[in-house]
């Protein structure tokens, strides 16, 4: 069942009328004081003390002021009870929405009042009429006012846990965020005098050996050139995107690193023709489908998938033809890496499978799948990667 909730003009506006309301029908019912009294007098302070109610959160003062006036003029024109009660409501608002100084004030006044009016009874009357008179003051005028103060104390340590609470996660999560940037620049650190290092050493002697070819003349299709070409470049290539991931690392914005895209996917299989013209691999590339815009986690998990298959084949796969298709549908992106299969066992090199978990990884973490395995088709046994990407991520990294 739905609630329903007021706001603070709404919640005025409706006791103001319920009072209204409650006392018109005792008037009706002759259920109020008519000693002496002309018929309809009492609705004067019944309607006046409704209007105040319209105003009991912003202007204290003036309501229990006012109130306590036709509080007054109600004894004598007739007493109503929806009077009365919407005169405590009044006290009421005023202890819960004033000022503390008001609150002190009004105890003092309920108080003052109580034993000033007990008193004048005891003095001219009987006991039990003063004790009556006692517990009715004390009723109308102390009660609202105690249980308002009680209800102000408990919501002001109420926002005190809440704002403590608040300071505590405050606290954690920047100890968090300076953890994680204690660790991000661990990591940049060793990416940097590790793997940066070996990957700078390996395009130096790259280099030293086409210049030493060079000088021992060497034809420009030697294959030690063409391979220390591609050695070079691709080394060259991989430290570039190493000091980019460096500088990511390093950077508390990661809006300044600027991914891969699938537009680059031309000069991969450059690349890849290249390094594997050598071992009898050809690749191919075929496009379906419009390939739109492509939200940026998707774009680069689908750009290191590819990039991860073109390095497997030029790794694994038997001479033949390499085929990779993209295809683009309305609601996800199918990427198939199809290549030679090379029967038998390879020496496993460090870090083996890892390329095939990453990319498990990065597929999942997107809500994507991806199956990786041989299969047998009308050319022969062949090793195939399946990875479906979906154009909106569901999983961690698409938020």
């Amino acid at each position: 069942m739905r609630k329903i909730s007021l706001g603070p003009r709404q919640e005025d506006l409706l006791i103001a009328v319920a009072g209204l309301l409650g006392g018109l029908a005792l008037t009706a019912f002759g259920a109020y004081d008519r000693t002496g009294v002309p018929a309809g007098v009492n609705l004067v302070p019944l309607v006046a003390m409704a209007g105040l109610e319209l105003v009991r959160r912003t202007r204290p003062w003036w309501t229990v002021g006012l109130g306590a006036l036709l509080f007054s003029a109600n004894t004598f024109a007739g007493s109503n009870l929806a009077t009365v009660v919407m005169y405590t409501d009044l006290l009421y608002a005023a202890t819960l929405y004033g000022s503390r100084r008001m609150a002190t004030v009004l105890h003092l006044a309920g108080a003052g009042m109580t034993v000033v009016l007990s008193s004048l009874v005891l003095m001219y009357g009987t006991v039990a009429q003063a004790l009556l008179v006692a517990a009715f003051a004390g009723l109308v005028f102390m009660a609202p006012v105690w249980t308002a103060d009680l209800l102000r104390e408990h919501r002001d340590r109420a926002d005190t846990e809440r704002l403590r609470a608040e300071q505590t996660a405050l606290l954690a999560e920047l100890d968090r965020r300076e953890a994680v940037v204690a660790e991000r620049s661990r990591m940049a650190r060793e990416l940097h005098d590790v793997v940066a290092n070996h990957l700078s050493a390996i395009a130096i002697h790259a280099t030293g050996a086409q210049s030493l070819a060079r000088r021992q003349q060497r034809p420009a299709d030697d294959p030690l050139l063409v391979a220390m070409a591609v050695i070079r470049e691709n080394s060259v290539q991989g430290l570039a995107e190493m000091r980019r991931m460096i500088g990511l690392l390093r950077e508390r914005d990661e809006g300044s690193y600027e991914a891969p895209k699938l537009e680059a996917l031309d000069t991969l299989l450059t690349q890849a023709r290249a390094a594997g013209r050598d071992g009898g691999l050809v690749f191919e590339l075929a496009e379906d489908g419009e390939r739109g815009e492509l939200p940026a986690p998707v774009e680069l998990a689908a750009y290191r998938i590819v990039q991860e298959s073109l390095t497997n084949a030029l790794k694994h796969a038997a001479p033949g033809t390499v085929r990779l298709g993209l295809s683009y549908r309305p609601r996800h992106l199918e990427i198939v890496a199809d290549s030679p299969y090379r029967a038998g066992e390879t020496p496993a090199a460090p870090g083996a499978k890892a390329g095939l978990v990453g990319m498990g990884e990065r597929a999942g973490l997107l809500g994507g799948s991806l199956k990786a395995g041989p299969v047998t088709g009308p050319d022969g046994e062949r090793w195939r990667v399946r990875a479906v990407l979906p154009r909106e991520p569901e999983g961690e990294e698409g938020t």
